[in-house]
């Protein structure tokens, strides 16, 4: 019952008032106001949502094209997404199928109603998804494996082995992780507003700045095959011995 600029405004003041974070003020602000206006806020009608998601150029293909080429490279390749936008939503979009993981926010229903936020994902809050990822401790319940020290070499993911994308200020922090750890980062930005992404690259925080184009033969699809290229050449190196590597280069 709200344009969205109303909502987005209502949410704003209610962070600014209550001292809140601005992922939890939008999540009560969509509790309260479906309440108030006695619209049902199932996880039914949020699936429904992603359904009429409108992609940048080249998404619905990008998934399978990248894993074709990765796979051609001798590079096992998963997806996975660490978003501040809703989980139910995510699930319902044509793409979800291809994510080992979905890290969102997600509500707690009761009599199939949402009630209340069960995960919150935030700026810092979002780089906990970047160690889950590297640990290979996936369940959020499990946060004893998740802390619990080990050497970098048992670890089922490396940081050197991760891309990570993003497109706004909650994925900063994990940029900045994932790039100063050894993996590479890229800011995505909507066509004609570079400069937020400019200011990322300026100030080291991202390796490569593109528009929101995932279509074969864009600077994005050349940039991620050029990387998997690497990886595969790379991993094909640290299976040889000293004399085959000189023999190899």
């Amino acid at each position: 019952g709200m344009e969205a600029e109303e909502f987005w405004k209502y949410t704003d003041e209610i962070a600014t008032t209550e001292i809140m974070d601005s992922i939890l003020a939008y999540m009560y602000a969509m509790v309260e106001k479906t309440q108030q206006n006695g619209i049902p806020l199932t996880r039914e009608s949020l699936v429904a949502c992603g359904r009429d998601i409108e992609y940048y150029p080249g998404v619905e293909n990008w998934f399978e094209r990248i894993n074709r080429y990765a796979e051609e490279a001798g590079v096992e390749v998963e997806h996975y997404v660490l978003s501040s936008g809703l989980k139910e939503i995510i699930e319902g979009t044509s793409v979800a199928k291809y994510f080992k993981k979905i890290y969102a926010c997600e509500f707690m229903y009761k009599d199939g109603h949402a009630i209340w936020p069960k995960l919150a994902v935030n700026y810092t809050n979002k780089t906990q998804f970047v160690y889950r990822i590297n640990k290979g401790v996936l369940d959020i319940n499990n946060n004893v494996d998740l802390n619990n020290s080990r050497p970098d070499h048992e670890k089922r993911v490396f940081f050197s082995n991760m891309i990570y994308i993003g497109d706004g200020l909650t994925d900063v922090p994990c940029m900045k992780l994932v790039k100063q750890s050894g993996g590479h980062s890229i800011a995505i930005f909507h066509p004609g507003k570079h400069s937020s992404a400019a200011q990322l690259l300026k100030h080291e925080r991202v390796d490569w700045i593109f528009e929101a184009d995932y279509s074969e033969g864009s600077e994005l699809d050349r940039t991620m095959k050029s990387l998997l290229q690497n990886l595969a050449y790379y991993n094909q190196l640290k299976g040889l011995n000293e004399q085959q590597k000189r023999n190899f280069k």
